[in-house]
């Protein structure tokens, strides 16, 4: 038997067991990380540059695509490089940094989230007052405070698990280090601790759950006394973005966690992670831009700015080599 001292890598669990399927896997989760790139960065970029979306409802999603994109990197470059390259390791410290950015990441992410249905409800239940409960300083302190308790979290999170000696191999089933796994390898009743966290950090996710499904319910209510069609529309077209987000990250996530061991497999688990870890992210563009006008006209003016200017550019170095 091992122990933590002596493990010097971790298995990760593969997508697929022969050669093809894994390269399949490669090319799918390409493409996923790719479209969250595009979609993300269009969303920054969009929302940096266009004076119309500098307002506390983009600022707060624009520090979501930053958070999207930085919790694809941290769990799908490993599990598409290691198919390719037909090896399942990932490195003792590489597996403590992936499961404390991952966990910095969603915890944050789940923060934000909340802050956000927050901002929906003083926006539409109390408009009059909405200037001076989400100034440009409260909401810069809001977002620091999603970041920071995204830090904390992770930080206790992995300085507790990895803490723990590791004797039950180092086969993680799962394709990236996730708590639950890791703490399968555990042979030491100190897990119960670990465990004990994991349980309060699922109830406060909970409770932040409860406080959106609350907010969200008096919004409706206040949507449904405006007399004006559009106007109830457009109150709708703010708001139902964010709920079937925070409808398909927090149950799955939550579940993830919380799951009962006997209904535990690891393809359930490999789908689980993959819903609430590298979905949104790639969705959440789509989502938010879907039923959103101001947002989609400024992408549409950012890509057109690109395509000038990457037209600009070929026909000055076209004159540049007739020149010459």
């Amino acid at each position: 038997m091992s122990n933590s001292s002596s493990i010097t890598h971790f298995l990760l669990l593969p997508f697929a067991d022969t050669r093809e399927l894994q390269l399949w896997h490669f090319w799918l989760f390409l493409g996923i990380p790719l479209a969250a790139f595009l979609g993300n960065d269009l969303i920054i970029t969009s929302t940096a540059c266009d004076q119309h979306l500098h307002t506390p409802r983009y600022f707060f999603l624009l520090n979501l695509s930053l958070l999207d994109l930085d919790c694809i990197s941290t769990t799908v470059p490993k599990s598409m490089a290691n198919p390719l390259w037909d090896t399942r390791d990932i490195s003792y410290t590489g597996c403590v940094a992936q499961l404390f950015f991952f966990h910095f990441f969603i915890s944050a992410e789940y923060s934000l989230l909340t802050i956000m249905s927050y901002d929906r409800y003083v926006a539409i239940c109390k408009p009059l007052h909405y200037g001076s409960l989400l100034g440009s300083r409260a909401c810069v302190h809001m977002a620091a405070a999603a970041w920071g308790a995204g830090f904390l979290t992770a930080l206790l999170h992995t300085a507790d698990t990895f803490s723990l000696p590791l004797c039950g191999g180092n086969a993680v089933e799962q394709f990236f280090c996730e708590i639950p796994h890791i703490l399968k390898l555990s042979c030491s009743h100190s897990y119960l601790r670990e465990v004990g966290l994991l349980v309060l950090s699922c109830l406060l996710a909970l409770g932040c759950f409860v406080f959106i499904v609350g907010s969200y319910v008096q919004i409706f209510m206040a949507v449904l006394r405006i007399p004006s069609e559009q106007g109830r529309h457009k109150a709708f077209s703010t708001c139902l973005p964010h709920l079937a987000v925070v409808s398909v990250y927090v149950p799955t996530a939550v579940f993830a966690y919380m799951k009962p061991p006997c209904i535990s497999s690891p393809s359930l688990d490999l789908v689980l992670s993959v819903l609430y870890s590298v979905v949104p992210s790639a969705v959440n563009p789509l989502i938010y831009s879907l039923r959103n006008q101001e947002l989609k006209d400024a992408v549409r003016k950012q890509m057109t700015a690109c395509v000038s200017a990457a037209i600009r550019c070929l026909f000055s170095s076209a004159k540049g080599s007739q020149c010459r």
